[in-house]
């Protein structure tokens, strides 16, 4: 029996007839687990730079920003439009009229078909919600959630901030908008284990979620979760583990979840663990090679709903 997944490729050409590349952009936002609000240290995971160390430098402004994102990719994209995706900390955290002015100005340019904005379930304020209303209707506007796990006592040991019912009510309201919605998962978070992990994969698939980004724990330099590790409190998981996992997350989902992503990348300089998710090439092809011989197959074809 063949389980299909919808990649975010075969999206993107089926809603905008070609591929979009995303330019990492910044809007400057800090987050309540780090400006004191939840906390100061930020998740247990979360690097200095909140992840979006391939963003472009803030001291430039959204136009410019997106100019020398545009050349820092031209190599690899030849493409003529862009997703401007905003990904480093917590995006819809501060001033609403400064954010509508950043958001605003990447919809009107002319490089950018899509937005896509990275964020807590519980930063979306109706001023901020009134806001996204306003922007999806000029342009298509995600609206990513960093859940990572539906288990509360995970969810407290990494310092999400948040209950899980937060998570529901924002995928409702983000609908209620007409926002796309992305849920973040994290495979191999300490002390869970393979059956926990794909517990909330199933929530996730009976969230209306419309798309999945799956990442593998990354253990990052600076990190509190690197303190962890070289404690040997816990272990990251193998390849083969990840991929097993990963192969049952995707026969899990609903046919019709778009899958933004099969793993993550984290900075060469940063990383600690694992070594092996350093070869991205090495990574992927083992990916399609796992999808191959468990007879999960990508296609519009073989896609159901």
């Amino acid at each position: 029996m063949h389980a299909p997944y919808y990649s975010l490729n075969m999206y993107l050409q089926e809603t905008f007839g070609e591929k979009l590349y995303k330019l990492s952009l910044e809007t400057g936002c800090t987050c309540p687990n780090r400006d004191g609000t939840l906390g100061t240290g930020g998740c247990i995971f979360c690097s200095a730079g909140g992840n979006g160390e391939f963003a472009e430098p803030l001291n430039a402004d959204i136009n410019k920003q997106i100019e020398l994102a545009k050349h820092r990719v031209s190599k690899k994209f030849k493409g003529k439009h862009y997703i401007a995706y905003f990904q480093s900390y917590t995006n819809t955290y501060g001033d609403t009229e400064r954010l509508r002015s950043i958001f605003f100005a990447a919809a009107k340019n002319e490089w950018i078909s899509a937005i896509s904005i990275a964020t807590r379930p519980d930063c979306l304020p109706p001023e901020i919600l009134h806001m996204l209303t306003e922007l999806q209707k000029q342009i298509p506007v995600f609206v990513e959630l960093g859940l990572q796990t539906v288990h509360e006592n995970t969810a407290r040991l990494i310092r999400r901030g948040y209950a899980l019912p937060i998570y529901d009510r924002a995928v409702q309201e983000l609908h209620e908008i007409g926002v796309s919605v992305v849920t973040h998962i994290i495979l191999g978070l300490p002390f869970e284990t393979r059956e926990q992990m794909l517990e909330t994969v199933r929530y996730v698939g009976n969230s209306n979620t419309d798309g999945v980004k799956i990442h593998l724990l990354h253990v990052l330099r600076g990190t509190d979760l690197e303190t962890m590790y070289r404690s040997n409190v816990f272990q990251t998981l193998s390849k083969e583990e990840y991929i097993d996992i990963l192969c049952t997350c995707i026969e899990l989902l609903p046919k019709n979840t778009v899958i933004h992503r099969l793993t993550g990348d984290a900075p060469k300089s940063l990383l600690v663990a694992p070594m092996w998710s350093a070869n991205k090439k090495d990574v992927l092809n083992s990916i399609q090679k796992a999808f191959r011989e468990r007879g999960i197959q990508q296609g519009k074809n073989n896609r159901s709903n």
